[in-house]
């Protein structure tokens, strides 16, 4: 491309040198010999006149009275009835321009000039006339190599920058190059990085939310197994049921943790597409408390719950379980002691508090706890931060209320049609 610019640069300019050159050569070659012509007219008419004053006054004329009186060397005849002729000058022996006059007193003068000074003037002319040619053809190419630098090299940039942007690097450049029509094209190639880096970010962010948030109720599945192999070869009645319960308990965590799964993916396209209902909190405090028991009884800790029952809440039962699995697990790995669920009402909201009697949480974090990548214990830091990203998703918040002991607040909104 920047070679088509260039020869089309200095095709057009060849072009236009060439017609002007031409025109101009020739106009000028014309005005010098209509100058020499009418130079050597002007000659021969003011010689009549000097000789004819002189013949007039009675004045002598001579080759040495007209020679002061003639610039340069061109060639004199002077021919005055009943006296020699008078000549002086070079007699040209190539072409020449001739002028002839005659005076009132029948004297004649001749006036030649060589056409070979009028060709060299033309020749000076014609090298000028090259000369400027040949500075103007050069400056175009330098002009042209510049310009078609300044085009090429953007589109170059700008085909670099959509390389990089199908080979998997998002980042926009921001760069732009003074060119409308160039910087339109960087602005959208930007603007689509941006958007590509956006869903690579999304991307990666519901791998990461789906790895951790399934970590969850996989542990409590295997714990519920694991209680089910234990009692899997008993003939005690009471145990056959213990294991009918622990199977169905089981079968729910399942069917909880396809919920999970789709809710990531959902939140992933959309986070503002809720699917937020009216349910009792009480089933949902009741589930996690009794799944995680095993847990905490192997742990050699409680969980308890206490608080306001009979609450309606709006929101998304799947979603507010995990919330409440995520600091229960929080609790388990981090805290001590026993754990409580607590539930209060506050305004039109209702709180479902979790707290523990463990050393807290550090006080150089605070609420960064919910930033992701941000813990205290090593862990991956996505626990709380896709847990507050769930509550928010149905209009609820995740709050941490206090440091030490730990207290993490649940906040839902609370069924408009049930009674106070």
């Amino acid at each position: 491309m920047r070679r088509r610019l260039i020869q089309s640069t200095l095709a057009v300019v060849l072009v236009v040198l060439a017609v002007f050159g031409v025109s101009l050569v020739v106009v000028e070659s014309r005005t010098i010999e209509e100058s020499a012509e009418e130079s050597v007219r002007s000659e021969a008419v003011r010689l009549v006149s000097v000789v004819e004053s002189r013949l007039v006054n009675e004045e002598p004329v001579t080759e040495e009275t007209l020679r002061t009186t003639v610039e340069g060397d061109r060639y004199i005849r002077v021919e005055v009835p009943g006296r020699p002729p008078i000549v002086f000058g070079d007699k040209p022996e190539d072409d020449v321009i001739e002028a002839r006059q005659a005076g009132a007193q029948g004297e004649t003068v001749v006036v030649q000039q060589s056409e070979g000074a009028v060709r060299a003037e033309v020749g000076r002319t014609l090298l000028i006339i090259l000369a400027v040619t040949l500075l103007a053809i050069v400056a175009a190419a330098i002009l042209a190599v510049r310009q078609a630098h300044r085009v090429a090299a953007p589109l170059t940039d700008l085909a670099e920058t959509a390389e990089r942007l199908g080979s998997g690097d998002p980042r926009p450049r921001h760069r732009r190059y003074g060119v409308p029509e160039l910087d339109r094209v960087a602005d959208v190639l930007d603007a689509s990085a941006e958007r590509i880096g956006r869903m690579i970010t999304a991307e990666r962010r519901l791998a990461a939310d789906a790895s951790h948030q399934l970590r969850t109720p996989l542990t409590a599945l295997s714990m519920r197994l694991e209680e089910i192999i234990a009692t899997a070869d008993t003939d005690d009645p009471e145990e056959r049921v213990t294991v009918k319960e622990e199977a169905t308990i089981a079968l729910a965590q399942v069917e909880r943790l396809t919920d999970v799964v789709q809710r990531l993916l959902t939140n992933s396209r959309d986070p503002r597409s809720g699917s937020a209902v009216a349910f009792d909190l009480d089933e949902v405090v009741k589930q996690q408390t009794e799944e995680w028991k095993p847990a905490y009884r192997v742990d050699g800790r409680a969980i308890v719950r206490s608080g306001k029952t009979g609450l309606r809440v709006v929101g998304t039962p799947g979603a507010v379980a995990q919330v409440l699995a995520t600091c229960i697990e929080n609790a388990l790995m981090h805290g001590g002691g026993t754990v409580a669920l607590r539930t209060r009402v506050t305004g039109n909201q209702v709180v479902v508090e979790v707290t523990d009697e463990g050393p807290g949480v550090d006080p150089t974090l605070g609420s960064r706890v919910f930033e992701r990548t941000v813990s205290g214990h090593n862990s991956t830091g996505l626990g709380l931060a896709v847990a507050r990203d769930l509550a928010e998703a149905d209009g609820g918040r995740l709050e941490l209320l206090q440091l030490h002991p730990p207290v993490f607040a649940l906040f839902l909104s609370r069924d408009a049609d049930q009674p106070v």
